[in-house]
């Protein structure tokens, strides 16, 4: 950090903790989006706040309307305070040694349900016989703040289909998702190659991920437009729900075919082939590029490429 913006009277009390707040409110420019990046209660988050004030002699941020904005000593912080954490990052990459045999770490991901559904299984078996003390937590998927918490380590990855991601983020493609159709086993309308007029007369619930920014909603928009708009009778966030609610109303469910055959399986459902044309959706995992050297990180996105990715595919940064 340049030595011009640190106060005359240095304070024990400042760490690298107070330092990754600011970073997030710079980038956030509101209380209630920090504090749903970094975790953590609005009363702990205006607290550090104001102890960060006391540090700077500066007010750092005021209200303005609906959003905080940064006064200019908080600009004038915001690369320094960026390369403080970029470097404390490097230097614990370049020497803390990530042995998975011993590794007490929880790894935190977002990924849709139907990534839950194929992912976890093989994923727990994996890491129970290599990281024995290892945890794993699936953070509820939230497009608005996937970008600030891959950047700010609140995860430690992604998986899925998130085309907008840009900013730092690197990708490896793993997989080609394709969309099929489930109904409860023996539907006595619908037949496992069904046509045009006997899909579209069905009743449909439809999964929407809205407000996520997975891809899915090609597919989504595609169910939409074969299908009138009163036969739609059930919309729902998440795709074991979908599944869920065709084996017990007879109604048509489009779901990726990874979640779909598992849930046939499990649910007693067939599946039938849609005839509309559905899109095929490529799916990668996600990191940061603050962390693609942090040894953990490195161990857990290979052991989802040694899962998960199809022979054969190039990695896409």
């Amino acid at each position: 950090m340049d030595i011009n913006y640190i106060p005359n009277s240095y304070s024990s009390d400042l760490d690298l903790q107070h330092l990754r707040v600011l970073d997030v409110l710079l980038r956030e420019r509101s209380l209630t989006r920090a504090a749903k990046v970094l975790d953590v209660t609005q009363p702990a988050l205006s607290k550090t706040l104001a102890r960060l004030r006391r540090y700077f002699d500066d007010p750092l941020f005021v209200r303005v309307s609906h959003r905080m904005e940064p006064t200019p000593k908080a600009l004038a912080l915001t690369q320094p305070v960026s390369d403080v954490l970029d470097k404390m990052r490097a230097l614990r990459g370049d020497h803390v040694v990530f042995d998975p045999g011993v590794s007490t770490r929880t790894f935190q991901f977002c990924v849709v349900d139907a990534g839950v559904i194929k992912l976890l299984p093989p994923l727990l078996n994996r890491v129970m016989l290599e990281a024995p003390n290892v945890r794993l937590r699936v953070v509820q998927l939230d497009g608005e703040h996937l970008e600030s918490w891959l950047e700010t380590g609140t995860i430690d990855f992604a998986m899925g289909s998130f085309p907008t991601l840009l900013k730092g983020v690197r990708r490896q493609f793993l997989w080609v998702e394709e969309y099929v159709s489930v109904v409860n086993r023996g539907h006595p309308r619908v037949s496992s190659n069904p046509s045009l007029h006997e899909f579209a007369s069905e009743n449909h619930v439809l999964v929407s991920t809205l407000g996520t920014g997975h891809a899915h909603k090609l597919a989504e928009r595609a169910v939409e437009a074969a299908i009138p708009p009163q036969n739609i009778i059930c919309r729902v966030p998440i795709f074991i729900a979908a599944a869920v609610i065709a084996k017990h109303t007879n109604a048509i469910a489009t779901l990726p075919m990874s979640i779909a055959t598992v849930l046939a399986e499990d649910l007693n459902l067939e599946i039938v082939k849609p005839p509309i044309k559905l899109p095929k959706i490529e799916i990668y995992q996600y990191w940061h590029n603050r962390f693609h050297r942090e040894p953990g990180n490195r161990w857990i996105r290979s052991v989802f490429s040694s899962l998960f990715r199809v022979p054969g595919s190039r990695a896409r940064q």
